[in-house]
């Protein structure tokens, strides 16, 4: 079984934060002594963090599950529960992270580029937070909130300097194992390769990765043969390298495989072709057909030397002209207010974030908390947003998946 991997689902949850406490001074000489419930932690969040160190995506095809650890409860005597440590993921620089529909979320491309996947859960407040002049001894405390859940799906593509783009058997596999250590299959026969491999160069005052990529056919650019699968690694590549074979099997003239690999190209992604290229013949010591570019020979390392002094000047002029890489932003905003809309079923349902909390983390079991709950409502406007809507008493209405009785 292959141990690269370049597509993965990953679900991601926060934490839970710990619930508030409910708690009363309890000492001699102290007669009703007041609440004194500490608050629940809050849960730890997960991270997604590219590193140079991980090579694929293969740590989340059997295990996709990341969970951040939880808040602890609170305590009496006025004593938090601890906050749950965050969890950080590392995935392979070059990842991009997509919502289940398909949106780009991050793209995470350099090492130690990092974006939160899923919030922890907010930890509850005991019921010392609650006293007031008129509620002197509150006897309830919030629930903790649970940590945000989703499901990703993760694409790598490869960080390469140089990409090798070839039919099947154009002999990239053998190139890049006899100028790097990179140790891909080879055999004689097309579609050996059903990875992408990396090879480092050094080569004089050159250093540079060098990608083999999987062998391309006609029609790649709309899906045929794992076409997107593999041009997707081509995308972050700075220098193209076209590899046309010398002796095909097929007897095709080296000038229509150029054109036809650089119209798949420009079908997957126009802006590929305005990449530096270079276009070099392979199997230069079998060859059986005229060709008045560079050649080479993986075989006898026939025209080596010159190969890589052109793709190590071509892949130096490409990093100087490159602007200085942005910080890493992802945007974010926080949710604020609610909306109030009308389901299929008659029933009104309240959305938001912080109208969802307050049912949410609220202990709803509890008298008292069900009268906080519509007093918070009350000062946020939900009532009154309820009634312009058209609500009238005994309208069923559900906020965070709990059915409520409106009462005017």
């Amino acid at each position: 079984m292959s141990n690269f991997v370049d597509e993965a689902q990953l679900n991601v949850r926060g934490g839970d934060g710990g619930a508030g406490a409910i708690s009363f001074r309890r000492e001699a000489h102290v007669a009703r002594g007041g609440p004194d419930g500490g608050d629940g932690g809050s849960g730890g969040d997960v991270w997604l963090e590219a590193d140079r160190n991980v090579a694929s995506l293969l740590a989340f095809r059997d295990h996709p599950h990341r969970k951040a650890q939880s808040g602890r409860h609170g305590e009496g005597a006025k004593r938090h529960g601890h906050r749950g440590r965050d969890l950080v993921v590392a995935v392979p620089e070059g990842t991009v992270v997509r919502d289940r529909d398909g949106s780009v979320l991050a793209d995470l491309v350099n090492h130690g580029d990092r974006w939160c996947a899923a919030r922890g859960g907010r930890g509850g407040r005991g019921n010392a937070r609650f006293l007031t002049n008129a509620r002197r001894a509150p006897g309830f405390a919030e629930q903790g909130e649970y940590g945000e859940e989703r499901w990703l799906r993760l694409e790598l593509r490869l960080m390469a300097d140089a990409a090798l783009v070839g039919f099947p058997n154009a002999g990239k596999s053998t190139l890049i194992s006899a100028v790097s250590a990179a140790k891909p299959k080879i055999a004689d026969y097309p579609f050996t390769t059903l990875e992408p491999h990396l090879g480092v160069v050094r080569f004089r005052d050159h250093e540079f990765v060098l990608a083999d990529i999987p062998g391309l056919i006609e029609g790649a650019a709309e899906g045929r043969g794992l076409g997107h699968r593999f041009l997707r690694h081509v995308e972050r590549a700075r220098v193209l390298v076209v590899l046309v074979d010398l002796a095909p099997a097929d007897e095709r003239a080296p000038a229509e495989q150029e054109q036809v690999l650089l119209d798949e190209l420009r079908r997957y992604e126009p802006a590929l072709l305005a990449r530096p290229r270079l276009v070099v013949g392979t199997k230069a010591d079998v060859a059986q057909q005229d060709f008045d570019g560079m050649t080479v020979s993986a075989v006898t390392r026939a025209g080596l030397e010159r190969f890589l002094g052109a793709v190590g000047n071509l892949v130096d002029e490409a990093r100087a002209t490159e602007p200085e890489p942005e910080a890493f932003v992802v945007h974010r905003p926080a949710e604020t207010g609610f909306s109030v809309v009308r389901d299929h079923d008659g029933a009104w349902r309240v959305t938001g974030r912080v109208a969802e909390r307050v049912v949410a983390m609220a202990d709803l079991t509890n008298p008292e908390a069900v009268m906080y709950v519509h007093d918070r409502f009350r000062r946020m406007g939900v009532e009154r947003a309820l009634e312009r809507a058209g609500a009238q008493e005994g309208d069923v209405v559900r906020v965070a998946g709990i059915e409520l009785e409106y009462v005017p």
